[in-house]
């Protein structure tokens, strides 16, 4: 089970009030765009962090203030000099987020919100002891991957086929996630990267590392997620899959964030266009941009199109 951190007691502590936030249920303390520009947007400050699951673990969770005195609860992920490498592809993680509001709602979402920041060494010096080593040669800036970090929630349960067959609701939810996951080729059943809402009346489920994915190399720990597992999907979610076409994919994910240079820190900026479409990091005078190449987009494009045929033929009902 996901706990938080002591969230009153830091913020007292810290010396900061406390904003209360209205929630949009008991997994996700607000509306998920709201949570999004914050991460992405707001000046951050860290007051308090803590290993994320065991030791050695790469990702720190870690309490964020703002200066409205909300407070919100993240994954923190560093990216890898050079800005990926083998289950640390935060262009990876981003992506899976953008990709599920092609075909899901808000409360639907099953990737947590997540942003992506070029965070400066000034936050690292101000914040709870993180530390973090430039990503890229041209600036001290560090490449983070934050997302929501998700409250009631077990690793425990998630995949349930007889559940599936008495509960439609939890059906849903899990039909919901195996079409991200396959989507996107997860290809990392590691315990802990699905999680299950404690709430059986809304029993939502979620994927919450996608690092190893879309044109990654396999996890030693079994890919069960890269296929499609379930029998029966929804008929309202299979109706949007539907309206998803080249164009909005590559919209979607071909720049999934974008920054530029301003002395010794990077900014974020709204993306423009592609830089490069065969490459993820693009880099290109002071501007650096993130987002998948056309291989993986015609990845996601092939395994859509599978998936509605096989829906089609009647190999996965809808209900």
């Amino acid at each position: 089970m996901r706990y938080p951190l002591l969230i009153t007691c830091t913020l007292a502590a810290a010396g900061l009030p406390i904003h209360v936030l209205v929630s949009q249920d008991g997994n996700i303390g607000m509306p998920a765009a709201r949570v999004e520009a914050y991460l992405r947007d707001s000046a951050l400050k860290p007051v308090a962090s803590q290993g994320s699951r065991f030791k050695g673990d790469r990702t720190e969770h870690v309490l964020l203030a703002f200066n409205d005195t909300t407070a919100i609860e993240v994954k923190w992920a560093i990216a890898p000099a050079g800005g990926e490498a083998f289950n640390n592809q935060p262009r990876y993680e981003a992506a899976a987020y953008e990709l599920q509001k092609l075909f899901l709602g808000e409360r639907d979402y099953v990737v947590p919100p997540t942003a992506l920041r070029m965070v400066p060494q000034s936050v690292f010096a101000a914040s709870a002891g993180l530390k973090g080593e430039p990503t890229f040669d041209d600036s001290p800036a560090v490449l983070v991957e934050l997302q929501y970090w998700t409250m009631g929630v077990t690793a425990d349960g998630v995949f349930d086929p007889k559940r599936a067959n008495r509960d439609s609701v939890y059906a849903r939810h899990l039909g919901d996630l195996n079409i991200l996951t396959y989507l996107i080729r997860h290809r990392d059943a590691n315990k802990g990267n699905m999680l299950l809402s404690a709430d059986s009346a809304n029993p939502r489920l979620f994927a919450v590392d996608n690092g190893v994915a879309f044109n990654s190399p396999p996890s030693n720990r079994g890919t069960d997620w890269e296929r499609m597992r379930v029998e029966r999907v929804s008929a309202p979610t299979v109706a949007r899959l539907r309206s998803i076409n080249e164009a909005n994919l590559t919209t979607a994910l071909g720049v999934v964030a974008q920054f530029e240079r301003r002395g010794d820190d990077y900014v974020a900026t709204a993306p423009g266009p592609n830089l490069d479409a065969d490459k993820g990091i693009r880099r290109k005078g002071s501007t650096l941009q993130l987002g998948l190449t056309s291989y993986e987009i015609e990845g996601v494009r092939d395994r859509l199109k599978s998936l509605l045929k096989d829906i089609d033929r009647g190999r996965i009902k809808t209900f």
